[in-house]
């Protein structure tokens, strides 16, 4: 099959693309149009430039799922180095403040203060992110030399780790770690946050996306391979877009259920969840929202 002919067809589907660093969400969206011929394209939840991983892509009818994509708990790897901060809070960044580490830490007390912000828990947003505040994204203030009030911001740390031995090099301190947190989470605040609970001035010195979407990041496909496939005529890396349902609960209609879904007639459902992620047999039908005491379609997908 010639790419022509591909890009005829309708594609459709959830992609799990591996980005890498130097590369925005966005760049990496603006590629893949011209890769698959298609301009119904979305990404579910942005990756820093630096940050490598997992950052799953919709195409066509799964734009519509992007929502609940980027809803799902998201894991990542990564270093922490205790010694200086920058102004991005990461390696990239100009330095802004050092503290020598001068002594070995107690490895007890700094799983103590990692322990310490798990759970629910406040941040504010980095100057430089894309958070935006009266109309105008944060770095932007930031690249003006600007400080602006940042609004906090409530997450979720499912799970916060320390994955590596403490090392030392040059009066400063690192280790890697593994956390699984909500959207919306910002792990370079995150390890800024444990530098100062932990009396140091801190910043993320690596960071990969290993989990996204229920996609991970060992399936996971680069530009370079997905356009190698579209050449070859290969499709295979579409998922469904069923798996772009995240952590919402999922309910299987009867035939009589399914037919009310699709002239977009409220039905009654055992849940008392928000929203659920409707089947009519293994395909996705709908996305379902409480009223009341009843379902009301949100979106049918089919």
């Amino acid at each position: 099959m010639m790419r022509k002919e591909i890009r005829k067809q309708h594609m459709n589907g959830i992609i799990n693309l591996k980005k890498e660093a130097g590369m925005t969400s966005h760049d990496a969206v603006f590629k893949l149009r011209k890769i698959l011929g298609t301009k119904k394209i979305g990404h579910g939840g942005t990756l820093d430039p630096d940050v490598v991983g997992v950052l799953p892509i919709a195409v066509g009818k799964a734009t519509r799922m992007v929502e609940f994509m980027q809803d799902e708990g998201k894991v990542y790897e990564g270093e922490i180095t205790l010694g200086y901060s920058t102004t991005t809070e990461d390696a990239s960044g100009e330095i802004v403040d050092e503290t020598p580490v001068l002594a070995p830490l107690d490895e007890k007390l700094v799983d103590e203060a990692i322990a310490s912000l798990t759970g629910p828990i406040t941040q504010i947003p980095p100057m430089y992110s894309a958070v935006k505040v009266n109309g105008r994204k944060l770095y932007e203030y930031a690249r003006a030399g600007q400080e602006v009030e940042r609004p906090e911001r409530q997450v979720t740390i499912y799970s916060f780790e320390r994955t590596s031995p403490i090392s030392y090099e040059d009066k400063l301190a690192r280790f890697t770690f593994r956390v699984k947190c909500s959207k919306g989470t910002y792990i370079r605040t995150l390890s800024v946050d444990l530098g100062e609970k932990l009396g140091y001035a801190a910043h993320m010195s690596h960071l990969t996306r290993t989990s996204a979407a229920g996609l991970q990041l060992e399936d996971s496909l680069t530009l370079e391979e997905i356009a190698e496939k579209v050449e070859a005529g290969q499709l295979d890396f579409l998922h469904p877009l069923e798996i772009g349902t995240g952590d919402l609960v999922k309910v299987y209609l009867t035939p009589e259920q399914a037919e009310e879904v699709r002239f977009g007639r409220f039905i009654e459902l055992e849940q008392t969840v928000k929203e659920v992620a409707a089947f009519e047999g293994e395909r996705l039908l709908a996305i379902l929202e409480k009223r009341d005491n009843l379902y009301k379609p949100r979106k049918v997908l089919i």
